[in-house]
């Protein structure tokens, strides 16, 4: 769970008003939606909202309802949708006014945003959000996995008056997105005006935007609550007495606890978490004034569309709210636009690259998302070793020793399934490793660094946890029973040499790793490799897997079968 920094100027800071602001939330949290306000209605606002979209367009074969979740089936959805709040009586409702808004994560390495990146601007996931219209973008972490310019790109490829959003962010020191501030299409709020009424849409990102993804050097406010309440001052200031705040703080309830430390905001959309509020929609929390504020997500992946109905009187106060998640299932109509410009062609990309056969296994690979962050699997054995590979085919290149061991973090891999046996194509490589990470070569590390990499990575057991540590080239023994920090017994590399023995390190040797550039420059809390230099070789960590498995041609039984019982495992092996 993500924690947000205190900091609003308008809350005591005393433990005891925090105590009391905790059980009112956890109080007033699942309170049921008011189902009409009284009499009084001067406006009202349909929001519809969704957020961590993550490129996926297209209908999946594992789905529950097959050919649900696509982008043209949400794009109608969400048309119809605003339609419908503009039809009908008025009389009891006053005005009616509708607006559209994405609480991030608009875009996701995978093969379909690979599609994008090789067609080049405008990208698709571009080309539908535009088509589909938003009167707000809120920035995500991971409109930040492909570096600024990418993201630059991106807001770049919308056809112009898009605005995207982010109180917290400074990006004075990105010249792309800098131009981008200049322009006016990023700000940290946006004034949108319907049916005579303004609305302030006020943006935040997760505070903790440097441990997730890469940024460069844009700067995050990490007072998130401080950020948010100057801009929902600047706009009461002006006169504004209807404002949202659209936040991807990952987790809803961070925007549950944020909303106790404001004051003047009369929804939040909230995004990053994935949450299913479907059976409680929308959430409540009080704010610093003791106001009830609705607060909403959606799951996420194009399935859901939000509708929060917020009813204000004369005065701008919220005196009703309620909605839904309106599902977006298969026997719903298609944008024909959507399928023509956007499905049609991500498809036909992606059958290219499944028909590209690259190897045949002997066993399933196994990438679930649990596992590979909590345990030694054979797809992050796989890719570990196409590093050494890489690294060590490379070395006399680009001048840098041969690595003697390898890693990998679980959250650097995301296909969440098992692929095989079988035919193994070029499209699972990129399912299995979507990023834009380079294969990096880390020289001289020293052993304790080594042996604080390794406990970084085993710090999150027995939960899993993005951070866990794929190795290959030596083998670990751990217990869990022991506090993290202090779980690592032994690390023996495969030449035979000894680095740590029952917890204390033996060797004075450096060690070269060859990792991702994400994890070479310290991001997911891989600290200790931060301060040294390293070399990036060429090659992604997807086509170093790539490369890999086609050397191998087969992959065997003997050699790769998926370690899932720990006597099994003999890389990263618990002892307890």
């Amino acid at each position: 769970m993500q924690h947000i920094q205190t900091g609003s100027k308008t809350t005591m800071r005393s433990g005891i008003v925090l105590a009391l602001a905790a059980l009112v939330l956890a109080l007033v949290a699942t309170a049921p939606p008011t189902e009409a306000g009284p009499k009084g209605v001067d406006f009202t606002l349909t929001v519809l909202h969704n957020n961590d979209g993550e490129s996926d367009l297209l209908a999946s074969s594992e789905d529950t309802d097959p050919g649900a979740g696509t982008i043209s089936r949400f794009g109608w959805l969400l048309d119809d949708l605003r339609d419908d709040a503009l039809a009908g009586p008025t009389k009891a409702r006053g005005k009616t006014g509708v607006i559209a808004i994405t609480a991030g994560d608009n875009f996701l390495a995978s093969p379909e945003w690979q599609a994008s990146l090789d067609k080049g601007v405008p990208f698709y996931d571009a080309i539908a959000l535009d088509h589909i219209g938003y009167d707000a973008f809120t920035i995500g972490n991971h409109e930040f996995d492909f570096g600024p310019e990418v993201l630059a790109d991106f807001i770049n490829s919308f056809s112009g008056g898009d605005v995207f959003l982010s109180a917290n962010l400074d990006f004075s020191d990105e010249p792309s997105l800098q131009a981008l501030v200049d322009e006016g299409r990023i700000r940290p709020s946006i004034v949108v005006k319907e049916r005579g009424e303004r609305i302030g849409i006020v943006g935040a990102t997760t505070p903790e935007l440097d441990e997730v993804t890469s940024p460069g050097d844009v700067e995050v406010d990490e007072d998130v609550a401080g950020a948010v309440q100057d801009e929902v001052d600047r706009l009461t200031a002006m006169g504004i007495d209807k404002i949202l705040l659209s936040s991807h703080l990952q987790d809803i309830d961070n925007e549950l606890a944020l909303v106790t430390e404001l004051n003047d905001v009369d929804a939040v959309i909230g995004g990053g978490g994935g949450e299913d509020i479907a059976g409680n929609y929308p959430l409540t929390a009080v704010d610093a004034d003791g106001t009830t504020v609705p607060v909403v997500t959606v799951p996420g992946d194009y399935f859901d569309v939000g509708r929060l109905v917020l009813e204000f009187d004369k005065a701008g106060h919220v005196i009703g709210y309620g909605g839904a998640l309106e599902p977006v299932t298969s026997d719903l109509p298609q944008d024909p636009y959507l399928v023509e410009q956007v499905e049609e062609p991500v498809s036909a990309y992606l059958a290219e690259l499944a028909d590209t056969i690259i190897a045949t296994s002997e066993v399933g690979l196994n990438g679930i998302r649990n596992d590979v962050r909590s345990r030694e699997t054979n797809v992050g054995n796989l890719m570990t070793d196409g590093f050494l590979a890489t690294g060590t085919a490379l070395a006399a290149e680009y001048g840098v020793p041969e690595p003697q061991v390898a890693l990998q973090n679980g959250g650097g891999i995301r296909n969440d399934s098992i692929i095989g046996p079988g035919e193994i194509s070029l499209l699972d490589t990129f399912d299995i490793a979507p990023f834009t990470n380079f294969v990096a070569v880390i020289p001289d590390v020293a052993p304790a660094d080594l042996l604080a990499a390794v406990e970084h990575g085993l710090s999150g057991l027995p939960s899993a946890a993005g951070s866990f540590g794929q190795w290959g080239g030596l083998t670990i023994t751990y217990d869990v029973a022991e506090p993290a920090g202090s779980r690592v017994v032994d690390i023996v590399l495969d030449d035979g040499t000894v680095v740590v023995d029952d917890g204390v390190v033996v060797s004075s040797e450096p060690i070269t790793i060859a990792t991702i550039d994400f994890l070479a420059q310290g991001q997911d809390g891989y600290d200790m490799l931060e301060s040294y230099d390293f070399t990036r070789v060429g090659v992604s960590y997807q086509q170093s897997l790539a490369d890999y498995l086609e050397q191998l041609g087969t992959i065997t039984a003997a050699e790769y079968a998926d370690p899932v019982a720990p006597g099994d495992r003999d890389r990263i092996i618990p002892v307890s």
